[in-house]
């Protein structure tokens, strides 16, 4: 097909904390340089920050590197945490950690509760004011590669192309994308990622990636429960000691909190549902008494990296590097990972204008290299054994051998060893004969809610009648293994109702309601069969997750 080709000095894909750290970093560099530099920003939303969707807790450290006089400049970091708990839950009880007793990296002292999706917006504005162009609505569909083996940039989705994928009176195809680098910066399990990952062999000498859901609402809730600042993390109920994961809950901006959960994507149950133990989690009574008398805003599900450094792909391929969540630069414990994607951007940038003063070698071999001796490095070093622990050993254990070594670290002491892992993610379920289901609360409408409610506040955008960006590699594979083998996994690991198995002509068949996606890329992590591609659906599509 002929395509228009656009040519920049640098392609970045994706406008999060990473891609935009970077865009920022590369036009201060070239204004110290005095150099024109060209760089454009691809974001699949419809807007910067429209598929943005974090807790969350800012470390602000990279921000203070990138623009140090962030506050002047209004960045939006208005709740500073002014109290940190952490919690271990019974079905009735609660029991407080001291905080004396948890390993100082856990802390949260100096950080912020933000909208990461507002700080996304800022940084943006940051950017376009330094000459960055950024083009929303546009997803990155394939890379495009030389007759060399070189990434020369992307090509971007096709545009009014109908359920069979056939061209409608409003096709316009996509656009080919050139640079002399390409960063990758579209988040979790991105699909260039993937793309890139196979084409490239980056992760060959890596351990499985591991990942986790999160997933969020935001509650506004009578003044008097509320206390700006606070933050909150729990372990244990509603989900069993072999199941890794845990709530949090952060109270900002006018009587708002948000209230989250996460479960590791590592569980064996089949039958487990992380969508109904988030929503059983708010019947237990601290929470019960948070809420009442609140009113749900907003919700939304995201996959989480959590692999840590055993994890991480080779970061640097010819012609590009990947950057934040797209390596998989998040701390499981601290459940933080922005100011690791700020910094990686920052660091890639500077990678970037090294290259170009050196006539643009294939690889840009000082990124990863300055990744290793920065404080990212540092601090994921520190925690590189939680993960792993947490899988062999169950929640407690693993909390306990976990945060032994985290305090070692902390007085300088390394653990000799660095333990790999040892299972994907969908590698892990156990046979739905051998699982039995675990009780979960129901749906009351005021505190626990449906799937299909919880959709109705993402302000989802499909087009009926785009193709299924939801691909599956075998069609019948799901009636075929799925489900006689795992009871249809994939009707509890979707947060959104996307999949469900209804009766046609007396049997069984998977029925996929794409238009219910909220982008979160479960499918395509726990599916045991890897059967399911998550592609970008037409550019635009999916949630909006403004108030986030």
């Amino acid at each position: 097909m002929q395509r228009d080709v656009m040519e920049y000095d640098v392609l970045i894909v994706g406008a999060g904390p990473a891609g935009l750290s970077a865009a920022i970093r590369l036009k201060q560099l070239a204004a110290a340089q005095a150099r024109e530099l060209s760089v454009c920003v691809l974001e699949k939303g419809a807007e910067v920050g429209s598929h943005i969707f974090s807790g969350a807790v800012l470390d602000p450290k990279a921000l203070q590197e990138l623009i140090p006089d962030w506050q002047a400049q209004g960045a939006p970091l208005n709740t500073a945490v002014s109290a940190d708990h952490f919690l271990l839950l019974g079905a009735q009880k609660q029991w407080t950690i001291p905080e004396w007793a948890l390993p100082p990296l856990m802390h949260n002292d100096g950080n912020y509760i933000i909208s990461l999706g507002e700080l996304c917006r800022w940084l943006a504005g940051q950017a376009e004011a330094l000459g960055v162009e950024i083009y929303t609505g546009f997803s990155a569909q394939a890379p495009s590669i030389d007759a060399q083996g070189r990434l020369l940039g992307v090509i971007t989705g096709d545009m009014g192309r109908d359920k069979q994928g056939q061209a409608t009176a409003n096709f316009t195809p996509g656009i080919e994308i050139r640079a002399q680098y390409t960063l990758v910066a579209e988040g979790t399990r991105g699909s260039l990622t993937k793309q890139l990952e196979a084409r490239y062999g980056l992760r060959a000498a890596s351990s499985p990636a591991k990942y986790g859901i999160g997933f969020k609402e935001v509650w506004r809730i009578p003044a008097a429960q509320h206390q700006a600042g606070l933050v909150e993390h729990s372990l244990g109920w509603p989900l069993p000691a072999s199941t890794g994961g845990g709530g949090f809950i952060y109270h900002h901006g006018e009587d708002l909190v948000s209230v989250g959960f996460v479960v590791h994507l590592d569980y064996s149950n089949p039958y487990t549902s992380p969508f109904d133990a988030f929503q059983t989690y708010k019947t237990h009574p601290k929470l019960q008494a948070l809420l009442k008398g609140g009113k749900r805003l907003s919700y939304g599900a995201r996959a989480i990296s959590e692999g840590g450094l055993q994890s991480l792909p080779e970061m640097v391929f010819p012609g590009g590097a990947l950057l934040g969540c797209s390596a998989g630069l998040v701390n499981v414990p601290k459940i933080k990972g922005t100011h690791y994607a700020m910094k990686s951007g920052m660091l890639a940038a500077e990678a970037v204008m090294q290259a170009l003063a050196q006539g643009s070698p294939e690889l840009l071999d000082s990124y990863p290299l300055a990744l290793r001796h920065s404080w990212v490095w540092q601090e994921l070093s520190a925690v590189r054994n939680v993960k792993p622990y947490l899988s062999r050993l169950g929640t407690w254990g693993g909390t306990l051998l976990g945060g032994v070594e985290m305090w070692l670290a902390s007085v300088a002491v390394r653990m000799p060893w660095t333990l790999k892992h040892v299972r994907a993610d969908h590698e892990t379920l156990n046979a739905a004969a051998d699982s039995r289901p675990p009780s979960y609360a129901k749906p009351d409408g005021v505190l626990t809610f449906d799937k299909l409610s919880s959709v109705s506040l993402c302000n989802l955008a499909h087009d009926h009648n785009q193709p299924v960006h939801l691909v599956l590699g075998v069609s019948d594979r799901p009636e075929r293994v799925n489900l006689p083998r795992y009871a249809g996994p994939e009707q509890r690991y979707c947060p959104a109702g996307v999949y469900e198995y209804v009766k046609q002509g007396g049997a069984d068949t998977l029925q996929i309601n794409a238009q219910n996606c909220i982008h979160c890329k479960t499918c395509d992590i726990k599916d045991p069969t890897q059967n399911i591609t998550w592609v970008p659906p037409e550019g635009g599509s999916g949630p909006n997750y403004v108030s986030q």
